[in-house]
């Protein structure tokens, strides 16, 4: 094997890695944005581990993270909350930001 193809398997292992720490991050992200949500809605906390599960789900539905937004402002909606979409997004955004942090640390 050449010094080339040592690197290249070098940066596909890098890459693999960056997808995986990333999927976790993402799920991860997912659980704490639908932990507050409950917080929020005043859920139990078992009820909260349930619906930060079904936050978790809701976002393998379609590509993106509109699909987890569309969930948590609809069930906002349906509790009778008023929360704003610029909140939720800076919640995602926060929450991913931890999650990140989380991962990298082997929390």
């Amino acid at each position: 094997m050449t010094t080339f193809d040592d690197r290249e398997k070098g940066f596909e292992s890098k890459f693999a890695l960056d997808q995986e720490q990333e999927f976790k991050a993402v799920a991860r992200r997912n659980k704490l944005l639908g932990l507050w949500a409950a917080e929020k809605m005043g859920l139990s906390a078992d009820s909260a581990d349930k619906y930060a599960g079904a936050v978790v789900r809701a976002d393998f539905e379609q590509p993106g993270e509109e699909d987890v937004y569309r969930k948590i402002a609809q069930d906002f909606e349906g509790s009778g909350l008023t929360v704003s979409e610029g909140e939720i997004r800076r919640k995602m955004d926060e929450f991913a930001s931890v999650a990140r942090d989380q991962i990298r640390n082997g929390e």
